[in-house]
């Protein structure tokens, strides 16, 4: 038996290439409302078209599984479609590292865009004769303001801005403006494409707002073909218009650019617009999601990558042994909302706690291990017990564990001098192994430098090995344990929260004041009992007593595993929080 891989290819629909109907329905939403009335009044001849349309300047993450999810969950609900589209509009900070990261995250979430991948840049030559129409019809100039002079002429929230002087050229001396820059005769800043709206809009977005501008920067797909290069609101309306989609779902933060997004379309005079609906974007306490920020994690260090598994990235939660159902799971039961709020990554830790639970073999595991001697126990002698995989579910099978005189248990249940209430291993204590015998601690030999324990000498009574006495007699605690010469070296980091309050994004403060220091715990020398030998990268298990961990993608060599800790049993922050009131 081996434990649960981690990373899960599910078997995409056949048909529309979306994810598999569930079941059951997702629960109804402002914006499947807004989707069944466009249906009932045939708006778009009864398609429905969404996408998901990521900027390749970073890997995503758990926010973006959110949109992931709605976009393809709609489409999979009403038989319609979704295409993945990449909206690479800014050659600075794109590459190919992140539409591969991109692609591999949506997949292993569990959908299926078929052949409907797309790349903005795939659109630059009919942008770019939409920009030429916008000129022609006296929609669009060349503006020669610099960045600090658009900045003072755009005005602010109680006043309106000012005309650029540039702003009524002549629709040739635009035309013959604009085809320079493409050919490359001007410098970067030197001059942009406007649209030409109203500058005493109480929208700021829409006071002329900029459509092109110069960046002789190389293009990870289109070379140096191209030196100018369309803003988002500018290509990203068009690209949906190109693709046909009919609801444009996005997050809260383009609200106030629905007025730009339409009226790009009203002035080319699209058929059939798409319509821009607006959604919460996803908050999760103890987390940072600014794309910026997780950025700047990476670059200075402070995490070990975009996999590093404290990150809420998709390729870090992969590599912590997140289930992808879990993360579909966890959005569906956080909805859909029009208002911006903190969800507790409590629930997220709920659902992958509830996954793993289902499908996760137990297994033991010592992770600080102290030795034992059971000293009436025969030296050459090996037992082997059966052991299930899963106390529930005996289709999981069992595993042999073997057993022999000198074990290790786990540190902390062995106290010398215990409290009141501590029912583990202490002298004189008699406690039970887990599927195995009942064991008294006799002594604790303890290192004559530092004081600290580092054996204890036990007996064993070998007529316990069914678990219960036969004259009656109870124990109060059952520990997990595994076998000296037969156990497993491992290395296992313990993997907790990154930051150590619910919202570092709050307070004044640098948000790397709040970074958790003990995030990432790594121990050397941990004990795994045999049947975990040959874990692969990706295997999930649920060490006994201690959590989920999962054998880590990365650093797992055969003889040599690396274990990561998914989620504890337990949410262990809310005890502390209980604690301190």
């Amino acid at each position: 038996m081996v434990g649960v891989p981690c990373i899960i290819d599910p078997e995409p629909q056949k048909g529309n290439g979306n994810m598999s109907q569930p079941d059951t329905l997702p629960p109804s939403d402002f914006i499947r409302d807004i989707i069944d009335e466009d249906l009932q009044t045939n708006k778009h001849q009864g398609r429905v078209a969404t996408r998901f349309p990521p900027e390749p300047n970073g890997y995503p993450h758990v926010g973006h599984a959110k949109s992931v999810c709605l976009n393809f969950g709609i489409a999979a609900q009403y038989g319609g479609t979704c295409n993945l589209r990449m909206d690479d509009t800014d050659p600075e900070g794109e590459s190919v590292e992140y539409v591969e990261a991109i692609i591999r995250d949506v997949k292993w979430l569990g959908f299926d865009w078929q052949d409907r991948l797309y790349y903005a840049s795939d659109y630059y030559e009919q942008l770019y004769a939409y920009a030429l129409q916008l000129i022609k019809m006296g929609k669009a100039f060349v503006c020669n303001l610099n960045a600090d002079e658009m900045r003072e002429y755009r005005g602010s929230f109680t006043e309106p801005g000012r005309e650029s002087p540039w702003r009524n050229r002549s629709v040739e001396e635009n035309l013959d403006l604009f085809q320079r820059m493409r050919a490359g005769e001007f410098e970067d800043g030197r001059c942009v494409l406007r649209a030409k709206i109203d500058m005493a809009s109480p929208n700021i977005t829409m006071r002329d707002p900029i459509m092109y501008r110069i960046k002789k920067a190389s293009h990870y797909r289109t070379g140096d073909r191209w030196c100018i290069y369309p803003m988002y609101d500018f290509a990203h309306c068009l690209s949906d218009s190109i693709e046909g989609i009919t609801h444009s779902i996005c997050t809260l933060e383009f609200e106030n650019n629905r007025p730009l997004y339409d009226w790009f379309l009203a002035a080319l005079n699209i058929a059939g617009p798409p319509q821009q609906i607006e959604f919460a974007r996803l908050n999760i306490s103890y987390t940072v999601l600014s794309k910026r920020r997780l950025i700047e994690l990476v670059e200075k260090e402070i995490v070990d990558g975009w996999d590093d598994p404290r990150m809420p990235t998709l390729a870090g939660m992969r590599r912590r042994g997140y289930p992808p159902e879990a993360i579909r799971d966890f959005c569906e039961r956080i909805g859909v909302a029009k208002n911006d709020s903190l969800v507790d990554v409590a629930l997220l830790e709920n659902c992958i706690r509830e996954s793993l639970n289902e499908k996760a073999p137990r297994v033991m595991a010592v992770l600080r291990p102290l030795r034992v001697v059971i000293d009436n126990y025969p030296g050459g002698r090996v037992e082997e017990f059966d052991c299930p995989y899963h106390p529930k579910n005996p289709d999981m099978g069992s595993r042999k564990v073997p057993f022999s005189r000198v074990l290790y248990i786990e540190r902390d249940d062995f106290m010398e001098s215990p409290p009141k209430k501590f029912f583990r291993l202490s002298p004189g204590r008699e406690v039970r192994l887990r599927y195995g015998y009942f064991i008294k601690c006799i002594e604790a030999v303890k290192n004559p430098e530092t004081g600290d324990v580092v054996e204890l000498h036990c007996t064993y009574d070998p007529e316990t090995r069914s678990g219960f006495a036969p004259d009656g007699r109870k124990v109060e605690a059952t520990i997990h344990w595994v076998s000296a010469d037969h156990s497993v070296e491992a290395e296992v980091r313990l993997y907790d929260r990154l930051f150590r309050v619910p919202d570092p994004l709050a307070a004044d403060a640098d948000y790397m004041e709040h970074l958790n220091p003990e995030s990432l715990e790594i121990l050397k020398s941990c004990r795994l009992e045999p049947s975990v030998a040959q874990a692969a990268p990706g295997e999930a298990f649920q060490f006994e007593r201690m959590g989920y961990f999962c054998a880590d993608a990365v650093d797992t060599k055969m003889g040599a595993p690396v274990f990561n800790r998914t989620v504890t049993l337990r949410d262990a922050w809310a005890r502390v929080s209980e604690k301190g009131k």
